[in-house]
């Protein structure tokens, strides 16, 4: 049963490293995907990333601890991200019907985010592998690990995504006011 369960522990990570591959794209795919606009969606969506943003904003000055500028990394994440977020709903096609709204998210800045996810990931296994092996140089092996650029691209992350489905809410809110009518 040991043994097992050793198998297990030692599997996951790699099965993880060869399943990323496989949930970039299908992430694309659903990211660029046309979809009806629905207001308890957005504002769910919109509720819990803010949640994960206040999370991650605890969690980054938390890091700045043992990891220079950590929380700047977030901070300048989250702002960035929010940049892109107004540029994304901009950008976003938009479809309405007599009863429905429909939205097509900008497939290149889809791309984009996917892609820096992506390179962000690989690059830290990269770079984590190095820093584990210098870790005896004197540096903390945390700080030298990158992972304030993480935080930088998780930031850019979560604020895209706030913006997106804040906006998305937003559209949805005022759609509704313009859609009222009266019978007498």
């Amino acid at each position: 049963m040991p043994f097992l369960l050793l198998g297990f522990v030692l599997v996951m990570p790699l099965l993880f490293v060869l399943l990323l591959p496989f949930t970039i794209v299908q992430r694309y795919r659903a990211g660029t995907a046309r979809r009806v606009a629905r207001p308890w969606f957005a504002r769910l969506n919109a509720g819990m990333i803010a949640f994960s943003a206040m999370l991650f904003l605890g969690a980054g000055a938390l890091l700045n601890f043992w990891v220079p500028d950590a929380l700047l990394s977030t901070l300048a994440g989250l702002a960035a991200g929010s940049l892109l977020g107004l540029l994304g709903l901009k950008l976003t096609r938009w479809e309405s019907t007599a009863r429905t709204l429909h939205y097509t998210p900008h497939r290149p800045l889809v791309l984009l985010i996917t892609i820096a996810v992506a390179a962000r990931i690989l690059y830290g296994f990269w770079r984590s592998w190095h820093a584990w092996q210098n870790a005896g140089s004197g540096e903390p092996w945390l700080a030298t690990s990158g992972a304030a650029g993480s935080l930088a691209v998780g930031g850019v992350v979560l604020g895209y995504y706030f913006i997106y489905w804040s906006g998305v809410a937003r559209r949805l809110k005022t759609r509704g006011r313009l859609n009222v009518v009266s019978v007498k």
